[in-house]
Formats: structure tokens, sequence, C-alpha cells
């Protein structure tokens, strides 16, 4: 009973801290203050070094929060401070190819397989010393959260997933789509091809920023909030990881061996035990399943949410608030 009491009024507390920094983020936004990260960190974690926000005390309860393409860590600019003044350890990494990431050796592939920026989480969580964490993402994040969580449930407390259960295999995108569904794959396609490379090479802010519009039709970004993003792409691998993560999922691509038998078991798309809320902006732009092709694959307590109010494919970004929550609910749930 002890127990149950000191659960409850540590959610009950969390939950009240974060309505407060919500306030205050909310004022600091109509007085037009723009949220940032201070000073990066980095640390060596498997073939990568790692360039990383930290936020909130030492001691708190790991967060690991994840961006995906072409975002960067500032889709959680105004989450990391909410989670951490609910009293979290804030992470948030550059994904290989972003910002300050760099690998350790100018002779590694550079490999976007999925399974291989799920090993980099894990990798991550060893050299920060996390035994366990809960775990939050969209687009490329939210498919290594699903991979880690999968793969290593013994790692992760609990999850946040946008846009749901999104792990695959070579063999399913080899699968044709019907034709409205694969035109929302064209970039995919044209990073297929030599002048695909080239074009993202040479406009690859332009680029982004059109996706952004295609993925997020109804968020009014300015372009200093898209400049902010647009710098993580500056890194020497960006290109490279991009185009080799869109060939591989069409199985135009090799990976590395080292990747191949968590691809076997990743294959057989299994299910996640863990705690998870996956969650789905009502004005998501960017190809997407509906929830429920999904909800099956969750065996552990689950429940979804849709985010109105015209909230596109950056959900954390457009909808900071109701992202923060969900993780403090879900965590709330592992905690239970």
């Amino acid at each position: 009973m002890s127990e149950t009491i000191n659960i409850d009024r540590r959610r009950l507390l969390g939950a009240g801290a974060l309505t407060i920094a919500a306030a205050q983020m909310s004022r600091a936004r109509a007085a037009g203050t723009q949220s940032s990260f201070g000073p990066l960190k980095q640390i060596g974690a498997g073939v990568l070094n790692v360039g990383y926000a930290e936020a909130g005390p030492a001691n708190g309860a790991p967060v690991i929060l994840l961006h995906g393409w072409p975002y960067d860590i500032h889709a959680f600019v105004e989450v990391a401070p909410l989670l951490a003044g609910s009293g979290y350890r804030v992470i948030v990494p550059h994904l290989r190819g972003y910002g300050t990431t760099r690998f350790r050796s100018s002779e590694a592939l550079r490999n976007g397989q999925p399974s291989a920026l799920a090993v980099d989480v894990i990798d991550l969580m060893d050299a920060l010393k996390i035994r366990k964490a809960t775990l939050a993402g969209f687009d490329w994040g939210a498919r290594s959260v699903n991979i880690v969580s999968a793969l290593w449930p013994e790692r992760v407390k609990a999850t946040v997933s946008v846009s749901g259960y999104l792990i695959g295999n070579q063999q399913a995108g080899k699968q044709p789509l019907p034709p409205a569904a694969e035109l929302q794959w064209w970039y995919q396609f044209y990073f297929a091809t030599e002048r695909g490379r080239a074009g993202y090479q040479k406009y690859t802010h332009d680029f982004a920023k059109l996706i952004w519009k295609i993925a997020s039709p109804k968020w009014d970004f300015d372009d200093a909030t898209f400049d902010r993003s647009a710098a993580a792409f500056d890194n020497p691998d960006h290109v490279a990881i991009a185009i080799h993560n869109y060939r591989w999922r069409l199985g135009l691509a090799e990976g590395e061996a080292r990747y191949d038998d968590l691809e076997k078991r990743l294959a057989q798309a299994p299910v996640i035990t863990v705690p998870t809320i996956t969650m789905e902006g009502d004005a998501n732009g960017a190809p997407h399943p509906e929830p429920s092709a999904y909800a099956a694959k969750f065996a552990g307590r689950y429940a979804h949410r849709e985010i109105t109010g015209g909230i596109g494919h950056n959900l954390p970004q457009e909808a900071p608030e109701a992202f923060a929550k969900a993780v403090v609910e879900a965590d709330g749930w592992a905690s239970a």
C-alpha cells in the first residue's frame, strides 16, 4: 500500500510540474521567445561520437528522445524542458549523419539501415551507463524506439511512438503498394537514382523544407525555426546516411553483416511488450499506417492518442505539451 501511494504521489508531482512548465512555455511563446538547448555534449558510443543535449537532474529517471529525417534535436526543444521540469533526465541525441554526431572511423560504412540506428541507441545508453530508459520518438526515431523495445525490452521502461509500429524489412519493402500509396513515397524512389542522390546533395536545404511543408501542411513554421534544424544537415555524412537508408529499404543497398541476425528477427515483425502510447497528428501529411493496423503489435499496456488542431508529422515540435504528457503517462504505467 505504501509503495502504491508513493508511486501515485510521484506521478501527481510529475503531472503538476509538467502543467506549470507548460504554462511558462506558453507565456514565453506568446512573448516571442524561442526555446533553445544549452551547449551540446559529446560522447564516444559504439561506432559514433554522439552529440547530444541533456536536461534535467542527473539522477532523474532517464528519457531518450529520438528525431527523424529531415529533422534534428530541435524537434524536442520544448519537450525537453517540460520533462526536465518534471524531474526526468532527458537525453536528446543527434542521429548518425546529423549535427555534431560523427563516425569514429573514416573507414566505417555510412550505413543508414534501421537496425544500425537502433544499435546506436543501445550503444549510447551503455556509454552513459543508463541501464533502462523510457524511449520516445517520431519518424526514424519512432522506428528506432520500436526496434529497441522489441529486441531489447529489458533496456526499455516504456515508449512513446508517433505513427505507431514502424518495424519493417527489405522483403516487405519490395512489395508494390496501390498507386496512391506509392505516390506518397516519391522521395524514396527519387533517392534510388543517382540523380536523386546528386539532387539531395545539391538542394539539401530546399528539399528538407519541402518535406516539412508536405508532412505538416498546417504547421506555420517560420524560416528561423527551419534554419535552426537545417544546420544539422551540414554534417558531412548526412546525405550518405539518408540515401543509404531509403535504398536499403527497397533492397537496393546492402547493409552490414553484423546486423544480419537482428534483421532476421525484425523480419518476423516482433510484438512489443513494454508499456506504450502511440500518437498521431490529425494533419500528418507523411505516409503513415492507420492505428487499427498496428494496435495488436503492442502486447503490454497500450493506448493510442490522436492529437487534433492541425498537427502534422513533427508532432513533438508541433504539440510539445501533448507529447511530453504522453511520456509522463507511459512512464507512470511502467512505474505502477
